[in-house]
């Protein structure tokens, strides 16, 4: 748990600040990359979801318009942490974390930032039109949503953790968009309650990280607990398990993808979200979705066997 001191500390201190494992002054061109936030991307491979689950995995076609709508999801995603760090910049200041960041710490001027997320997102939403008229529609009502958020909605209580999550539901539904497939209402469903899981749990780790000064930080944190938060947190849990494993023992799936085997999966997913709780709980993780996952080898080993055991099982290539 964070002190009282470490939250108070200023932007200037934090580039010489050995306690932190502090770095040296970055350009102001090195600054705006890192504040597009590259290790952030991985969130948007959940455009491939559909890909994946409509079985057109290995449809030329589809694949190269799925990885073209995953490029444009990342420039879109770049353009919220753009807007995110502008509106944010003075209590990030206040966060011994986020006062890294280079708009916080005076690396990149807002006009540098904001003319950078001017320039992404025409050329998101112009690249998103060219390839598919409603899959644009789906990257404008993102973009629009989760600005909405960085300005005003992450001030609402519960209303910031739904729209949060709703971004994740924006990405798979332009995943569908833009190969012409359906929306399937399970995943629909999984996918909110799983976003919402990871949501409640990066508020959580947020208000223990800053005790006493999470206010400070972020005023919404004021209406959480810890308490809260964990019974928030215990009722999508259940809700996403139960989602899921309905899902891959329900007849309608057994039909589509000619097997009945899906839900030998239902065991990743149970490691899968206990060990992000064990993170969240035991080692105080959960800020960065995206950073827990790729610093954690057992959780990263499970998301894997996990996509790899959905294609061999949805794909069943080795059944003639």
């Amino acid at each position: 748990m964070a002190r009282s001191a470490l939250s108070t500390m200023t932007a200037a201190k934090a580039p010489t600040d050995p306690r932190f494992g502090a770095v040296s002054r970055r350009s102001p061109a090195r600054g705006l990359f890192v504040s597009l936030r590259p290790s952030q991307w991985t969130k948007n491979l959940l455009v491939f979801a559909p890909l994946i689950f409509a079985v057109k995995l290995f449809d030329p076609v589809a694949a190269m318009r799925a990885a073209a709508g995953f490029v444009i999801f990342c420039a879109l995603s770049s353009v919220v942490y753009l807007i995110n760090d502008i509106m944010d910049r003075e209590g990030d200041r206040q966060h011994p974390l986020k006062c890294r960041r280079p708009i916080a710490a005076g690396e990149v001027s807002v006009p540098a930032a904001l003319t950078a997320a001017g320039i992404l997102s025409v050329c998101s939403v112009g690249s998103a039109f060219v390839l598919d008229p409603w899959f644009c529609g789906v990257a404008v009502l993102y973009l629009g949503l989760q600005t909405a958020y960085s300005v005003a909605l992450k001030h609402i209580v519960i209303v910031d953790a739904l729209t949060l999550a709703m971004g994740f539901v924006l990405r798979a539904i332009a995943g569908a968009a833009v190969i012409h497939v359906v929306v399937s209402h399970w995943l629909f469903v999984c996918t909110i309650l799983a976003a919402l899981f990871i949501a409640l749990a990066k508020r959580r780790h947020e208000l223990v990280l800053l005790a006493d000064d999470a206010a400070s930080h972020r005023p919404i944190l004021d209406e959480y607990s810890p308490y809260l938060l964990d019974q928030m947190i215990a009722v999508v849990t259940a809700s996403t398990l139960i989602a899921y494993i309905f899902y891959t023992i329900s007849p309608e799936t057994e039909q589509k993808f000619g097997t009945p085997w899906l839900g030998l999966t239902i065991p990743f997913a149970l490691y899968g979200i206990f060990r992000y709780l064990y993170l969240v709980h035991q080692r105080e993780g959960g800020g960065s979705p995206a950073d827990l996952m790729l610093n954690d080898r057992p959780l990263l080993a499970c998301v894997t066997l996990w996509v790899v055991a959905v294609v061999l099982i949805v794909y069943h290539p080795f059944v003639p």
